[in-house]
């Protein structure tokens, strides 16, 4: 499901072929909380780095077992800043239809699981023309403000 590039490097920069700009965001509902979250990324070239998770329910910042710098939101969402951003050029992930993986950028997604079972996604961030994306489902509508302001959220 790697958005593939055109060659001449022209087109725009995406994550599997979904837009970006300065940053994206992982959606995905916790197969424990069962509660819609996500992993905040900003984008510096072919690279991404993952700086933040927020979600609904804080149990699933204590699940990622880190350091960093938790911060009750209003409207009820927890944020935890990580104290050690992890840096990517491709990051291999599992997808199953239960934790439903979703590619978050501008209000807009592209979902990464299968309609049964399990499957594995590379994200990877390249230039192409083949753009792809659909309105965001209402899994992760308690997540869009913060999902939309993601880049004053992680340059902090």
């Amino acid at each position: 499901m790697t958005a593939l590039g055109t060659g001449d490097g022209a087109g725009r920069l995406t994550v599997n072929g979904l837009p970006v700009t300065r940053g994206f965001a992982l959606g995905y509902v916790h197969s424990i909380y069962r509660a819609p979250s996500a992993e905040l990324f900003t984008v510096d070239g072919p690279r991404f780095t993952m700086r933040a998770v927020v979600s609904v329910n804080e149990g699933v910042l204590d699940y990622y077992a880190v350091e960093g710098e938790r911060v009750r939101l209003p409207g009820g969402l927890w944020l935890l800043r990580l104290a050690e951003p992890a840096t990517y050029e491709e990051l291999s992930l599992l997808t199953t239809s239960i934790g439903r993986r979703t590619v978050i950028s501008g209000g807009r997604c592209l979902p990464l699981y299968p309609a049964s079972g399990a499957g594995e996604v590379r994200l990877s961030l390249v230039h192409t023309r083949r753009v792809t994306s659909r309105p965001c489902p209402g899994t992760f509508a308690a997540l869009q403000p913060v999902l939309l302001l993601e880049h004053r959220v992680q340059s902090r």
